[in-house]
């Protein structure tokens, strides 16, 4: 899918893709030569992109090797630029952009920051032991807590057992 805008020459400021480069890759009979199809592509889009145009593509390489040959071959084609990884220590929300200049890119053109890598290079320490959930001042009590649940479920109209002056109560072990 390639959604642009044109600029007056004819050719395009910018192209988009979502999950349609790594299918290039594939090589279903030995007549399929990902190499060859991988520069037809990259050459074809470089000239239809005007200089300085950009260029990102969302992908899913199989492998480091896979995601290699695919930047070779646009940097052969001409195009500068580099993979972006979004949220790089996620298993679900990894995403991995290949993002391209057509020839030298405009002035103060730059990859754009991956997501997700903020403030993740240290861990926070503390030397303070938490030991089981402690409350926070004015919240309501168990008892409390209890009997306004009783009161909602009443309001129901539901069947709920009378309070008593165990309500509420922590009971003690038994074996």
């Amino acid at each position: 899918a390639v959604v642009s805008t044109q600029s007056t020459g004819g050719t395009f400021d910018g192209v988009v893709s979502i999950s349609v480069l790594q299918w290039l890759c594939n090589a279903d009979k030995v007549s399929h030569n990902p190499f060859k199809r991988l520069r037809k592509f990259f050459t074809m889009l470089y000239s239809s992109m005007r200089q300085g145009g950009r260029a990102v593509f969302q992908l899913y390489p199989e492998s480091p090797k896979q995601m290699e040959l695919i930047t070779e071959q646009a940097t052969r084609c001409g195009f500068t630029g580099g993979v972006v990884v979004d949220y790089p220590n996620s298993t679900k929300a990894k995403k991995i952009f290949l993002c391209l200049f057509a020839g030298v890119p405009v002035l103060g053109a730059q990859l754009p920051r991956a997501l997700g890598t903020e403030g993740e290079d240290t861990v926070q320490y503390s030397n303070e032991r938490q030991t089981g959930k402690k409350r926070k001042r004015g919240e309501i009590s168990k008892k409390e807590w209890i009997q306004n649940k009783k009161q909602r479920r009443r309001v129901q109209g539901k069947e709920v057992t009378m309070d008593s002056k165990y309500t509420g109560r922590k009971r003690k072990p038994k074996f």
